[in-house]
């Protein structure tokens, strides 16, 4: 049974910069696709960076020149850098992956497994 760990969420004032990390044991090998979403309360859960066990890497919109994902496969590791963050990024992360490639990198309901999330609050 794998799992899914993210760490590195923290409290920040806007125009700062946070680093996550997932800690993937099982679950973020070479052939899973990982990502990172994230939901803020009273909102639905989004997609925010994906990478595809293919190589392609995507970004929402929102974030894309903030933040860079990355994804180490022999030590299993998911990365988010997160810089100019902004007070709209507050919410909770979370990291997830699925075995192969979904169709939507960036659709929740592609991934089949998930961490606990770690929270992100960016104030003025």
């Amino acid at each position: 049974q794998g799992q899914l760990v993210e760490s590195g969420g923290d409290s920040v004032q806007v125009g700062g910069s946070l680093r996550l990390s997932c800690a993937a044991s099982g679950y973020g090998g070479s052939y899973y696709t990982m990502g990172w979403f994230r939901q803020a309360p009273g909102e639905e859960r989004e997609g925010v960076a994906a990478i595809d066990s293919g190589g392609p890497i995507i970004y929402a919109d929102s974030v894309k020149g903030r933040f860079t994902i990355s994804k180490d496969n022999a030590k299993k590791l998911l990365n988010l850098q997160m810089n100019n963050l902004k007070p709209e990024d507050t919410a909770m992360y979370y990291c997830a992956s699925l075995w192969g490639r979904p169709v939507r990198l960036l659709d929740p309901n592609e991934y089949d497994y998930w961490g606990q999330g770690t929270q992100v609050t960016v104030s003025a």
